[in-house]
């Protein structure tokens, strides 16, 4: 009688991650330097390979796809936490809440599926060299961009279904920093078992899925990069994959312990959701452009190009 009685929720409070005063400036601190890196780094990345014909290839076409959803991942999230870090009032409404998930979602679980294509991509460039051309034609590298971006939607829009059908009558407090799919469910004034299981098998769909393609992938790339009998073409092969490797490991362990693993505490949640809402899309175009030369180039001969006509602009 009393659940009856209880009006929907219209607005949620974000508790963040902490509520000491000096922690929360500290904290804005570190997230807007973080941010400024993951911003500039991406939109770098992207002018490279737009800029420089040699980055005109399908790994780079993909990597640039990468940024763009690193960008809006981090964009949809970052912003709002650094206001509630200096503000009082840290409500977000309803509607607002439920895009904020929707679209931390599409971004996310496209990043999911464009890892797997670029695996696929390096097996083809180390298993096949000889017919990647014919087989990762722009047509192919277009239809594989799409389809990644359509999964991430229509995973997104299932796990948002289901988290926000479920009634919200009582508690309107997110142990969070930004809304996400546990911590809203949470708060749910009903049972969630059916709504949880929904979310896991889209787990599955976008996380575990994606993740046999890589390991299947990198199977094959392992067993041809052993029977290289030149140590500089082993070399070359294993650090074509070194970044992409590094990156999937990052943003999948975080991801898969969010939402594949039995439920933690909430500060371990929130600690981990940190790792792959800010500090993921940070490192992601940094160890592209520290560990791989083509890109290193590209910003050579921007730098160089840029230094030249200002010199000309001088003289």
């Amino acid at each position: 009688m009393m659940q009856a009685n209880q009006t929907q929720v219209t607005e949620f409070i974000l508790l963040g991650l902490s509520d000491d005063p000096h922690t929360q400036k500290l904290l804005f601190i570190l997230f807007l330097g973080i941010y400024m890196v993951t911003v500039l780094g991406n939109l770098l990345l992207m002018f490279l390979v737009r800029a420089d014909s040699r980055l005109h290839t399908p790994m780079y076409f993909f990597l640039c796809n990468l940024s763009l959803a690193d960008l809006c991942f981090s964009t949809n999230i970052v912003p709002q936490a650094l206001i509630h870090l200096l503000s009082r009032k840290k409500t977000i409404s309803f509607r607002r809440c439920a895009a904020q998930l929707l679209l931390f979602l599409i971004f996310g679980c496209t990043q999911c599926a464009l890892l797997a294509v670029m695996s696929y991509d390096r097996y083809v460039a180390i298993c096949n060299p000889l017919h990647y051309s014919s087989i990762m034609t722009w047509r192919v590298c277009i239809q594989l961009a799409t389809v990644s971006w359509t999964s991430g939607i229509l995973v997104s829009v299932v796990d948002t279904t289901f988290t926000l059908r479920l009634p919200y009558r009582g508690s309107n407090s997110i142990a969070h920093f930004f809304c996400e799919a546990p911590a809203l469910l949470a708060l749910a004034s009903t049972d969630t078992q059916t709504s949880e299981m929904a979310i896991f098998l889209m787990g599955v769909v976008i996380l575990l899925i994606p993740v046999s393609l890589i390991l299947v992938s990198y199977g094959h790339i392992i067993v041809t990069v052993v029977k290289m009998k030149s140590a500089a073409g082993r070399f070359k092969a294993f650090s074509t994959c070194g970044s992409h490797l590094m990156v999937v490991i990052l943003f999948y362990g975080s991801a898969i312990i969010t939402y594949m693993t039995p439920k933690s505490s909430k500060e371990q949640e929130k600690l981990v959701s940190v790792f792959y809402a800010m500090v993921t899309p940070m490192l992601n175009p940094l160890i592209y452009s520290l560990r791989n030369k083509d890109v290193k180039g590209a910003l050579w001969k921007v730098a160089m190009k840029n230094f030249s006509s200002r010199l000309r602009i001088t003289h």
